[in-house]
């Protein structure tokens, strides 16, 4: 059972032990990223992420805060999202003493050095550079520009080169004033643990100080999704182009997304999906190709991503529409439904093994929604979907008039792309 104790001064933290591995993850959530910004400053959250690993109080550089960990054989890392940040540490249970105290002293006592800042911005450009140069990273962040427009859900959380390039340690401050408060942050952790002695060590260790109290932030609510480009081409050489192709979905919590991510298996989650038995096996025009949906708090988006040839871009665009279209009309089959049921269940449970996924699903639930979520009540919610209301899913969301292209590959025209969305 997942457990959940409040502190004191507003800190959250949720727990599930797992008596079957000999491994812990310590996860902290905090409520951040672009959601939490305004223009000028798009990307302070993703480089504030950066900064908490270049030394505090008590581990007072990076050396140090990787010694501590590697000492012990562990792993530690964090992420920046666009409705939180997360920073973990995973090590064998009885090195928990370790995780906590490395995470504490960065969340509470980090020094933000303008040296280090300074330092850390070329690493971060060169972060930049690799995604420009990842297509199928780059892909996914323009579709969602096509999606949700210019507003916080539609911005890359990792920022502009502006920022990148001037942001100060008084602006890292701010931020973290605003944001990083005991009730804005959510410490999930699973794994083999005693509660008793960890809450005690959580509540020793995590005193925040005395300006970061009550959160002060801006958490900018969804308004619509964009409702003019259609098109987003990124004209680059390529040997192989890359596109997603979609359009908007549920929010987290809508009644209906776990039927559209049943509906995205159905349509191309694994190799016994339609797209990839239709659009790769059948007239191989995919090397890769897989459907997936993007959840958020008030938004979300359904959409299929593949790799095509550059010569056979229209083929392969058309074939995926096709699919799309066959769905909205005839709906999909029971068997279908079931097999795609079953498939979901067995990959939580094979993740859900691993307490660094664990300690992630408990955190983020708690920390969007205010919920417990476990592994029993995710295979409730599969069950619960029915045939119907993934046909009705297939219906409202496979529109013509909604559908988004994202391509990266050697063309010039969008209005040649924009005339294929169709169906």
């Amino acid at each position: 059972m997942v457990k959940k104790t409040k502190l004191k001064n507003g800190l959250r933290l949720v727990t599930k032990v797992l008596p079957n591995t000999n491994s812990v993850t310590v996860l902290i959530l905090v409520g951040a990223g672009s959601r939490y910004e305004v223009k000028e400053i798009n990307g302070i959250s993703h480089f504030l992420e950066h900064m908490f690993f270049k030394g505090a109080k008590k581990y007072k550089n990076t050396k140090e805060v990787s010694e501590a960990i590697d000492s012990v054989g562990g792993d530690f890392n964090a992420f920046t999202g666009k409705e939180y940040a997360g920073y973990y540490v995973k090590v064998a249970s009885e090195q928990l003493p370790v995780a906590v105290d490395v995470l504490a002293d960065m969340l509470i006592d980090s020094k933000f050095d303008p040296e280090e800042i300074d330092k850390e911005r070329g690493v971060i450009l060169e972060e930049f550079n690799m995604y420009q140069d990842t297509p199928m990273y780059q892909t996914g962040w323009d579709f969602e520009k096509l999606i949700f427009g210019d507003q916080p859900l539609g911005w890359d959380q990792i920022g502009t080169k502006e920022l990148i390039g001037s942001v100060t340690q008084a602006q890292f401050l701010k931020y973290l004033e605003e944001l990083y408060t005991p009730d804005n942050t959510v410490i999930a952790v699973a794994g083999n643990f005693d509660e008793k002695k960890l809450t005690a060590e959580i509540e020793r260790l995590f005193v925040f100080p005395e300006n970061r109290q009550k959160k002060a932030y801006h958490f900018s609510d969804f308004t619509d999704y964009h409702s003019g480009r259609k098109v987003w081409l990124h004209n680059k050489k390529t040997e192989q182009a890359h596109l997603v192709l979609g359009f908007p979905g549920y929010a987290d919590e809508s009644k209906l997304y776990m039927a559209s991510r049943l509906l995205a298996i159905i349509m191309g989650g694994n190799m016994s999906s339609r797209m990839f038995l239709n659009v790769r096996e059948a007239q191989g025009l995919a090397y890769y190709i897989n459907t997936t949906t993007d959840e958020y708090k008030d938004a979300g988006t359904i959409s299929t991503n593949a790799g095509v040839s550059v010569d056979r871009i229209d083929l392969a665009i058309a074939s995926i529409l096709e699919q799309y279209k066959v769905a909205a009309q005839d709906g999909v089959y029971a068997q279908e439904l079931e097999k795609a049921k079953a498939y979901l269940k067995g990959k939580i449970v094979l993740r859900l093994e691993d307490s660094e996924e664990y300690s992630h699903l408990i955190g983020k639930y708690e920390l969007l929604q205010g919920k417990l979520m476990g592994l029993e009540d995710m295979v409730a919610k599969i069950d619960a979907v029915t045939l119907d209301q993934v046909n009705q899913v297939a219906k409202e969301l496979f529109i013509s008039d909604k559908l988004r292209l994202a391509v990266i590959g050697p063309y010039e025209s969008e209005k040649h792309f924009e005339d294929l969305l169709k169906f």
